[in-house]
């Protein structure tokens, strides 16, 4: 469960940034920003893996680009369901998913199964 919790935040996070750093891509607020990084986690898990079986032969073809427009497919699809934050055209949506994904991804690399921060010591031998 603190796992999940620490996903919706990492998504979050993402998402508030892409707003920031992404035209076209906008967030009216703290709940909605938190209700997308809800549903982007759901939708990540639940309905994403669906769409890649799905579009295998097509990401085959484009040696894997394909993934950029599945990923910004489900980006545009949580804004469409959530009041609050928007997604204004398709390469908005697959530069909020590239975003979404280096923030989702850097950010999961901090923290370990359980959703604990892993901290890394060095030691001097």
């Amino acid at each position: 469960m603190i796992a999940f919790l620490v996903r919706v935040l990492v998504n979050t996070m993402a998402i508030a940034l892409a707003a920031k750093v992404i035209p076209g891509v906008e967030i009216d607020n703290i709940i909605s920003a938190l209700a997308a990084g809800f549903l982007l986690g759901i939708v990540n898990a639940l309905i994403r893996p669906v769409l890649l079986i799905l579009t295998l032969p097509i990401t085959f073809l484009t040696l894997g680009l394909f993934i950029l427009v599945v990923n910004g497919a489900c980006f545009w699809f949580v804004a469409w369901l959530i009041d609050g934050f928007r997604v204004r055209g398709f390469w908005a949506a697959v530069g909020g998913a590239l975003v979404v994904s280096a923030v989702s991804w850097a950010l999961t690399a901090l923290t370990d199964e359980r959703g604990r921060i892993v901290v890394i010591t060095r030691r001097n031998d």
